[in-house]
């Protein structure tokens, strides 16, 4: 993946609406119109694991044959990313940079027998205003991707691809590295500041919804708003790269549940906390490009944005919260032909709570990836990828899958 092409996933993803990152312009009196997104599909084959007792493994993600017995999968869906179209308007008014973002996601996988009924619920990921000037930063509101683990998702080479998950046809989206190597960032109400670019510095820190990622909120009131932020330093030259930090603190209530023997209990008004951190870096050196990232987590599981952190119940009262960490490297190559070839690991691990032994709850999802990206013209790519899953519980249990896809993806 090229330069262009990595600032055009950078586009699809955050509507990033710069003139050196422009889809197709429009001029509208005082406005400019970007119109910007991708098209994607791929062909993906998989192969699970028998579906039997020693391979439960509550919160994995290698996938299990099915209730047939039938341990091959075949699907066309989307990768990683949803097929998308994103309109982002700018303009100079007063002394402001301002800006309006609204993007749509439609589905590429349609089970309907008659192929015209979309069982599928389109995704709106985002609908955010910004406004700034470059002398004192700019600010965001409304909807957008997370700030903690944004950077550990965008620099992801599966974003182009598959990454796990996504076996079976009916899906939205695959996983890529979410819950091996990195916790979804998710979209998100927020209204957040980010500071001018110093020098290569540059910070953001926001308030979020704070209802984001609970198992339910059982109609009880949040304490507060989640917090967020992020710090970064980015350099270029003959070895350029980028190194960050981010966190996420949120205070959660949920729906009601039971503790590790089963029995029924329900949360506390006030719930548990959440907190997570991370680092990262990219290095880029000629066609050699290096990324080592890394998160510690308590209360934030290990998928799906900041859920299934929860623990055992103290004497039916205090929720006990799950420790948690992760991470990924990742090494790409770009060969002679144009083509990027990348290798990639990633894990994510999950403790369990006190009083918790020998459970079905997950220990560790890990993942293998291998990737080739080759640039057939500026705008499309064809990807072929190979993704060898794993994960493990606390009393033993395993279980494995493989998946195997070919496909392309265009940005526009």
């Amino acid at each position: 993946m090229n330069n262009k092409i990595k600032l055009a996933v950078a586009g699809a993803v955050l509507s990033a609406a710069s003139m050196a990152n422009a889809g197709i312009i429009i001029p509208a009196g005082d406005w400019t119109l970007d119109v910007n997104g991708n098209v994607n599909a791929f062909a993906i084959f998989g192969n699970q694991d028998s579906a039997t007792a020693g391979n439960t493994v509550t919160g994995g993600i290698a996938e299990l044959e099915d209730s047939s017995g039938e341990d091959s999968t075949y699907a066309i869906n989307t990768g990683l990313l949803p097929a998308w179209l994103g309109f982002t308007g700018t303009t100079r008014q007063n002394d402001l940079d301002v800006s309006f973002t609204i993007s749509f996601q439609p589905n590429v996988s349609d089970n309907q027998a008659s192929g015209m009924g979309d069982t599928l619920t389109p995704l709106n990921r985002q609908a955010f205003i910004t406004f700034g000037d470059k002398s004192w930063g700019s600010v965001k509101v409304g909807k957008d991707l997370g700030i903690f683990a944004g950077d550990a998702i965008l620099n992801d080479m599966t974003l182009l691809g598959v990454g796990g998950g996504g076996h079976r046809s009916g899906g939205v989206t695959t996983l890529g590295g979410i819950g091996s190597g990195y916790i979804y960032p998710a979209w998100k109400g927020q209204f957040a500041y980010t500071t001018p670019n110093l020098n290569g510095f540059q910070a953001t820190i926001a308030i979020t919804n704070p209802d984001q990622g609970l198992d339910g909120n059982n109609g009880y009131n949040q304490d507060r708003f989640g917090i967020e932020g992020k710090a970064s330093y980015s350099w270029t030259g003959d070895v350029a790269g980028k190194v960050w930090a981010s966190f996420a603190d949120y205070d959660r209530n949920g729906a009601a549940g039971t503790d590790a023997a089963g029995a029924a209990a329900t949360y506390r008004q006030d719930g548990f906390k959440t907190t997570a951190y991370d680092i990262g870096a990219t290095v880029t050196s000629g066609n050699l490009g290096l990324v080592a990232y890394y998160y510690r987590s308590e209360g934030a599981g290990t998928l799906l944005n900041l859920q299934g952190g929860q623990g055992v119940y103290d004497n039916g009262s205090a929720l006990k919260e799950r420790d948690g960490d992760g991470g990924y490297l990742q090494a790409t190559y770009v060969i002679p032909t144009g083509t990027k070839l990348g290798v990639a690991y990633g894990v994510n691990n999950l403790d369990e709570a006190s009083g918790e032994t020998g459970t079905t709850l997950l220990e560790k999802n890990e993942r293998w990836t291998v990737g080739a990206y080759h640039p057939l013209t500026k705008h499309l790519n064809l990807v072929a990828e190979y993704n060898k899953m794993e994960s493990e519980a606390h009393n033993g249990n395993d279980r494995d899958s493989d998946t195997f896809s070919l496909g392309a993806i265009l940005f526009f």
